[in-house]
Protein backbone atom coordinates (compact mmCIF):
# COMPACT_ATOMS: atom_id res chain seq x y z
CA UNK A 1 0.00 0.00 0.00
CA UNK A 2 2.94 2.49 1.07
CA UNK A 3 4.66 1.94 -2.18
CA UNK A 4 1.47 2.51 -4.74
CA UNK A 5 0.98 5.56 -2.44
CA UNK A 6 4.62 6.80 -2.92
CA UNK A 7 4.38 5.49 -6.61
CA UNK A 8 1.00 7.73 -6.97
CA UNK A 9 2.43 10.84 -5.56
CA UNK A 10 5.75 10.20 -7.74
CA UNK A 11 3.76 9.65 -11.18
CA UNK A 12 0.38 12.10 -10.06
CA UNK A 13 0.57 14.49 -13.08
CA UNK A 14 -0.30 11.05 -15.34
CA UNK A 15 -3.32 11.18 -13.47
CA UNK A 16 -6.30 12.10 -15.93
CA UNK A 17 -9.52 13.18 -14.24
CA UNK A 18 -12.56 13.76 -16.32
CA UNK A 19 -14.56 16.39 -15.39
CA UNK A 20 -17.39 15.47 -13.28
CA UNK A 21 -15.78 12.28 -12.00
CA UNK A 22 -14.23 11.24 -8.87
CA UNK A 23 -13.00 8.49 -6.18
CA UNK A 24 -14.92 5.26 -8.13
CA UNK A 25 -16.41 6.50 -11.25
CA UNK A 26 -15.93 3.78 -13.37
CA UNK A 27 -12.74 3.58 -15.43
CA UNK A 28 -11.83 6.66 -15.02
CA UNK A 29 -12.08 7.35 -11.35
CA UNK A 30 -9.03 7.23 -8.58
CA UNK A 31 -9.60 4.26 -6.81
CA UNK A 32 -9.19 2.28 -10.09
CA UNK A 33 -5.82 3.82 -11.11
CA UNK A 34 -4.85 3.25 -7.71
CA UNK A 35 -5.06 -0.54 -8.14
CA UNK A 36 -3.92 -0.78 -11.25
CA UNK A 37 -0.67 1.01 -9.77
CA UNK A 38 -0.85 -1.90 -6.79
CA UNK A 39 -1.44 -4.59 -9.89
CA UNK A 40 1.88 -3.30 -11.84
CA UNK A 41 3.71 -3.38 -8.64
CA UNK A 42 3.09 -6.62 -7.21
CA UNK A 43 3.80 -7.88 -11.19
CA UNK A 44 7.06 -6.27 -11.11
CA UNK A 45 7.84 -7.67 -8.09
CA UNK A 46 7.28 -11.52 -9.09
CA UNK A 47 9.03 -10.52 -12.02
CA UNK A 48 12.08 -10.01 -10.02
CA UNK A 49 11.22 -12.95 -8.47
CA UNK A 50 11.40 -11.34 -4.78
CA UNK A 51 10.70 -14.50 -2.42
CA UNK A 52 7.06 -14.31 -0.37
CA UNK A 53 7.11 -15.97 2.84
CA UNK A 54 4.31 -17.69 3.74
CA UNK A 55 3.84 -18.33 7.61
CA UNK A 56 1.77 -20.97 9.12
CA UNK A 57 0.27 -17.86 11.54
CA UNK A 58 -3.03 -15.94 10.92
CA UNK A 59 -2.91 -12.34 11.56
CA UNK A 60 -4.76 -10.64 14.27
CA UNK A 61 -8.16 -10.48 12.49
CA UNK A 62 -11.36 -11.54 14.71
CA UNK A 63 -14.19 -12.17 13.05
CA UNK A 64 -17.50 -13.39 15.00
CA UNK A 65 -18.74 -16.89 14.21
CA UNK A 66 -15.54 -18.22 11.98
CA UNK A 67 -14.25 -21.73 12.24
CA UNK A 68 -10.22 -20.65 12.23
CA UNK A 69 -9.91 -24.14 10.35
CA UNK A 70 -12.20 -22.58 7.38
CA UNK A 71 -10.19 -19.67 7.68
CA UNK A 72 -6.81 -21.30 7.46
CA UNK A 73 -8.00 -23.24 4.59
CA UNK A 74 -9.66 -20.90 2.49
CA UNK A 75 -5.69 -18.96 3.09
CA UNK A 76 -4.48 -22.10 2.00
CA UNK A 77 -6.42 -22.31 -0.92
CA UNK A 78 -6.25 -19.32 -2.47
CA UNK A 79 -2.51 -18.93 -2.02
CA UNK A 80 -2.24 -22.22 -3.79
CA UNK A 81 -4.20 -20.36 -6.64
CA UNK A 82 -2.36 -18.80 -10.12
CA UNK A 83 -1.13 -15.44 -9.50
CA UNK A 84 -3.66 -13.83 -12.16
CA UNK A 85 -6.51 -16.51 -11.41
CA UNK A 86 -6.09 -14.83 -7.75
CA UNK A 87 -6.15 -11.03 -8.64
CA UNK A 88 -9.29 -11.48 -10.63
CA UNK A 89 -10.83 -13.71 -7.81
CA UNK A 90 -10.14 -11.34 -4.91
CA UNK A 91 -11.15 -8.05 -7.03
CA UNK A 92 -14.64 -9.50 -7.80
CA UNK A 93 -15.39 -11.10 -5.00
CA UNK A 94 -13.66 -9.36 -2.41
CA UNK A 95 -13.57 -6.03 -3.59
CA UNK A 96 -16.89 -6.53 -5.96
CA UNK A 97 -15.52 -4.95 -8.70
CA UNK A 98 -17.38 -5.72 -12.17
CA UNK A 99 -15.86 -7.59 -14.27
CA UNK A 100 -15.13 -4.20 -16.80
CA UNK A 101 -13.70 -2.73 -14.03
CA UNK A 102 -11.35 -6.00 -13.29
CA UNK A 103 -10.33 -5.63 -16.84
CA UNK A 104 -9.22 -2.28 -16.91
CA UNK A 105 -7.22 -2.66 -13.31
CA UNK A 106 -5.74 -5.84 -14.42
CA UNK A 107 -5.20 -4.27 -18.23
CA UNK A 108 -7.00 -7.85 -19.99
CA UNK A 109 -9.97 -8.28 -21.71
CA UNK A 110 -13.37 -8.78 -20.02
CA UNK A 111 -13.55 -12.86 -21.62
CA UNK A 112 -10.02 -13.24 -19.72
CA UNK A 113 -11.75 -11.70 -16.57
CA UNK A 114 -14.71 -14.00 -16.81
CA UNK A 115 -12.37 -17.46 -17.85
CA UNK A 116 -9.86 -16.57 -14.74
CA UNK A 117 -13.06 -16.01 -12.20
CA UNK A 118 -14.59 -19.10 -13.56
CA UNK A 119 -11.37 -21.46 -13.23
CA UNK A 120 -10.54 -19.56 -10.06
CA UNK A 121 -13.66 -20.48 -8.24
CA UNK A 122 -13.67 -24.06 -9.68
CA UNK A 123 -10.49 -24.56 -8.11
CA UNK A 124 -10.80 -22.96 -4.52
CA UNK A 125 -14.17 -25.56 -5.00
CA UNK A 126 -12.25 -28.50 -5.47
CA UNK A 127 -9.73 -27.53 -2.62
CA UNK A 128 -11.97 -27.02 -0.06
CA UNK A 129 -14.47 -29.98 -1.22
CA UNK A 130 -11.02 -32.01 -0.45
CA UNK A 131 -11.48 -33.49 -4.37
CA UNK A 132 -8.03 -32.11 -5.41
CA UNK A 133 -4.63 -31.58 -3.39
CA UNK A 134 -3.04 -28.80 -3.18
CA UNK A 135 0.33 -28.55 -5.09
CA UNK A 136 3.06 -29.42 -3.69
CA UNK A 137 5.77 -27.69 -5.46
CA UNK A 138 6.36 -27.38 -9.05
CA UNK A 139 5.88 -30.31 -10.56
CA UNK A 140 8.59 -31.69 -13.27
CA UNK A 141 7.89 -33.83 -15.84
CA UNK A 142 10.51 -35.32 -18.47
CA UNK A 143 9.71 -34.98 -21.99
CA UNK A 144 11.67 -36.70 -25.03
CA UNK A 145 13.02 -34.74 -27.56
CA UNK A 146 14.39 -36.18 -30.57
Amino acid sequence: MQDTLERALRYRWRFRLRPGAWWGDGADGLLPWLLTLMHRLRLNAVRRKELVVVTETLPDVSAPATDPGLRRDLLQALADLPETQRAVLLLVSLEQFSYAEAAQVLNIPVGTVMSRLARAREHMRALLDGTRQPAAGPATTLQRVK
